[in-house]
């Protein structure tokens, strides 16, 4: 019996260590996981990311670090790339690095649509 506990306490250390993932310097999709991901696990509006074809929610950033959630480019509208580091444990992402990268042939200044 002892040697049954012991296996089975061994083996549910192993899945869990499995789950656990260390990501560096990767380039994910991150968005708001309930509008844009359809995550339902949270209620209202939460930072996730996507990586390997699987969400998470993002602990260590918030949507709002990188500008109106809700704006026209915002998280809760659009799915941004972002450079990432940190860890998956479980079902999150802990994230000790994340970079939202600029939109990708967005190249404008304040005075575009204006002659001088």
């Amino acid at each position: 019996m002892k040697k049954f506990i012991a296996i089975a306490l061994f083996l549910g250390t192993l899945s869990v260590s499995a789950q656990d993932k260390k990501i560096e310097n990767q380039t994910v999709d991150a968005s708001c996981g309930q509008c844009k991901f359809g995550m339902k696990s949270k209620k209202g509006c939460d930072l996730a990311v996507k990586i390997d074809n699987q969400t998470y929610f993002v602990e260590g950033a918030k949507m709002d670090q990188f500008g109106d959630a809700h704006g026209h480019d915002g998280m809760c509208n659009t799915v941004r790339k972002a450079q990432v580091s940190g860890e998956i444990k479980g079902d999150k992402f802990v994230a000790s690095s994340f970079k939202v990268l600029p939109v990708e042939g967005h190249k404008h200044d304040a005075h575009d649509g204006h002659k001088h």
